[in-house]
């Protein structure tokens, strides 16, 4: 990872990204003037995705970092700046470089941008858009998996949490399936930490309520407690 200095603060990126990078890179107005937005994904704030002019490059997603909670009704986008490599898009840009580096299934790292405004910041990140993938409630809105495709994500979870890879918010979205392979994605505030299983069940109990919250909101969501137990096979026979 390398980091430039700009008007308004710092950008870290991963080669081949090019040093050329600027600030308008993280807006999504610098794209739609390239007419290179190709299509958005909407939550509680939305998420872009560009494709960069080179056409050997794949799509890129675009995310802004929002605050959650209460503390949102205060400051939307606005951070305590405490170092660079503390801040959100570095600590996350580090963690998928270095995961990606050992052959993790999570998406290549881009760049980050964090712009300075006194004692606070505000950031942005870009990764690579993994082709041809759809999250889980997407996957299980339109069909079941198999119990082999279950106990698989199990195993996959479980090669994370064995390297120590502790993800802040694992639900049904933060995970991705291809035809063959199962990603994680969103690492904002994960880290690296000593293999426990204290924090390691509390990460799978998450991703259970997060499994059980979809199923109420949509009930033909294909996801049963059996499903469950052939994921937590998977992950218990790595």
């Amino acid at each position: 990872m390398q980091i430039k200095h700009t008007p308004l603060g710092h950008i870290a990126f991963c080669p081949p990204t090019s040093d050329a990078i600027t600030n308008e890179w993280f807006t999504v107005e610098h794209w739609q003037k390239l007419s290179a937005v190709t299509g958005s994904s909407k939550g509680r704030y939305t998420t872009w995705f560009v494709k960069p002019q080179s056409s050997e490059q794949s799509e890129w997603v675009l995310r802004h970092y929002y605050r959650g909670g209460l503390i949102e009704k205060i400051s939307k986008d606005s951070y305590l700046y405490t170092g660079l490599k503390r801040t959100r898009a570095v600590a996350e840009l580090a963690l998928l470089e270095q995961l990606y580096s050992e052959g993790f299934n999570v998406p290549r790292p881009v760049a980050a941008n964090v712009e300075r405004c006194g004692v606070h910041y505000r950031a942005d990140i870009i990764i690579e858009r993994v082709e041809g993938a759809q999250d889980l409630v997407a996957k299980l809105s339109q069909e079941p998996m198999s119990s082999t495709q279950w106990q698989d994500l199990g195993s996959c979870i479980a090669k994370f949490h064995q390297r120590g890879v502790y993800h802040a918010d694992l639900n049904a979205k933060n995970i991705l399936i291809t035809d063959n392979k199962f990603y994680l994605i969103d690492f904002d505030r994960g880290e690296l930490r000593q293999p426990s299983p204290k924090w390691q069940g509390a990460n799978l109990e998450r991703l259970l309520r997060s499994f059980r919250k979809e199923l109420t909101k949509l009930p033909s969501l294909a996801f049963t407690e059996s499903d469950w137990q052939e994921l937590i096979l998977g992950y218990s026979k790595t």
